[in-house]
């Protein structure tokens, strides 16, 4: 203490536990699950604090078909976005995860603040770019040698890297909004950030698609 007197010792024992105990936590609460409500309580409560959580996530997967009918005219005449589709969306949803397990993560550690939020911005959404114009430029490639279609080939990179980019602000915000709301920052984040990259891989993807192969 203050006047040097030792008044007790931690133990690495103690500092593992804490460890463990808040990785716990991130992971679980990427699902909207709570180790102690769903590892302990009755199956009629764990069930019914589960299907909250599912009820959102299939109100987001209908918005994301919802974004993908709108586009049914390109679907139906060029039957490789079909196949080309959950590409784009997968890949913007691992950038996107990313980037908010690093936030999740300053945030519980109080890494983040105004001072330093704009230059964190900058370089996660330069990371996105980078990424994406290096995997679109990949993926462009192997699309045009499967599919023969160079203006296919265009939509399908550059929807590739504007969804790594919406990814990365979405990795960003999130956390950022739950917090400001009062909401922990690790608690289903997932799910809003998986709305996001699909539904804007999507419509870049077939927006592109629609104006590049529909003329």
């Amino acid at each position: 203490d203050a006047g040097n007197i030792l008044l007790g010792r931690i133990t690495i024992d103690d500092v593992v536990d804490i460890i463990r105990e808040q990785a716990e936590h991130q992971v679980m609460g990427a699902a909207g699950l709570d180790e102690d409500v769903d590892l302990f309580a009755p199956i009629a409560r764990t069930a019914r604090s589960r299907a909250i959580w599912l009820g959102i996530n299939l109100l987001t997967a209908f918005l994301a078909s919802w974004v993908i009918g709108n586009f049914q005219p390109v679907i139906e005449k060029v039957v490789a976005t079909a196949v080309l589709m959950p590409v784009v969306a997968s890949m913007g949803g691992i950038a996107g995860t990313q980037t908010l397990t690093i936030m999740v993560r300053a945030l519980a550690l109080g890494q983040v603040g105004m001072s330093n939020l704009y230059p964190l911005l900058y370089k996660e959404l330069a990371v996105g770019l980078l990424n994406g114009l290096l995997w679109a430029f990949a993926v462009g490639l192997i699309s045009l040698a499967v599919y023969r279609d160079p203006m296919l080939s265009i939509a399908f990179g550059a929807a590739l890297v504007l969804n790594l980019a919406a990814a990365s602000l979405a990795g960003v915000f999130i956390p950022l909004i739950q917090k400001r709301m009062g909401i922990d920052p690790a608690l289903a984040g997932g799910t809003i950030l998986t709305t996001v990259t699909d539904c804007c891989g999507f419509a870049c993807f077939l927006g592109l698609a629609t104006l590049l192969l529909m003329r």
